[in-house]
């Protein structure tokens, strides 16, 4: 979920918009801040040119002697090898706090990421009145979906987002979302840190709704490739 910071006081910037399940939006402004950050261009490595080493004529023959073995061990501190778990095929449900290894893409950037499911948090009716919803959120209460990012692949994954990331009630309908422009402390999210590269990890966080005689029983992440329904499902 993308956070995107604009005025003073929450305002609903828009009704129920039908996304698979009803969405809604809301704005609060308490914190300007910008996605807009540009990935720096790639370091330029100059070309260098081996020098040719001096030869000398051998004068006497040397006796022959046997290569030695080149060493098998890998350094210290290397790295292990990135992409090495099987992707998890659409439909596939695990345990909350479970990590899956999946492709990831974002505009033109395409990675592998693990990504799990940590907890899922029940708030209170009364977190969403600095949002000004109104009517529209009356009876629901809200859930903060919290889950892990870690870069499973090659890919420097900087300034992207990790999103569609959906709550699934206790009879297994979709929740409704609560998408939030701007800050909201109850559920922090942002874009993934500069230097996002190979074992890095960070946290996010997705707001879903409940109608108060049910709850946010479980998560599904439907991001490409895949879909609503046929995603990654944590319960």
């Amino acid at each position: 979920m993308k956070l995107i910071g604009t005025s003073k006081n929450a305002a609903v910037l828009a009704g129920l918009v039908a996304v698979g399940a009803l969405t809604l939006t809301a704005c609060n402004d308490d914190a300007a801040s910008s996605d807009t950050a540009k990935t720096p261009p790639p370091a330029t490595t100059a070309p260098t040119t081996a020098a040719a080493a001096p030869t000398s004529p051998a004068t006497t023959p040397a006796a022959p002697t046997t290569p030695a073995a080149p060493a098998t061990t890998p350094a210290a501190g290397a790295p292990p090898a990135a992409g090495g778990g099987a992707t998890a095929a659409p439909g596939t449900t695990v345990k909350l706090g479970e990590a899956v290894q999946l492709p990831f893409t974002s505009g033109s950037t395409k990675g592998t990421i693990s990504l799990a499911v940590t907890s899922i948090e029940q708030g209170d009716p009364g977190d969403l009145t600095a949002l000004k919803l109104g009517d529209k959120a009356k009876g629901l209460v809200p859930y903060y979906i919290h889950y892990k990012i870690t870069n499973a692949g090659t890919t420097d994954l900087s300034y992207t987002s990790v999103g569609h990331m959906k709550g699934l009630l206790a009879d297994g309908t979709e929740a409704q979302d609560l998408l939030i422009i701007g800050s909201f402390a109850k559920c922090p999210s942002s874009s993934l840190p500069t230097g996002f590269t190979n074992g890095q990890s960070a946290t996010a966080c997705a707001v879903a709704l409940s109608p108060a005689a049910s709850k946010v029983a479980g998560a599904e992440y439907w991001g490409e490739p895949y879909t609503i329904g046929k995603g990654i499902d944590w319960k």
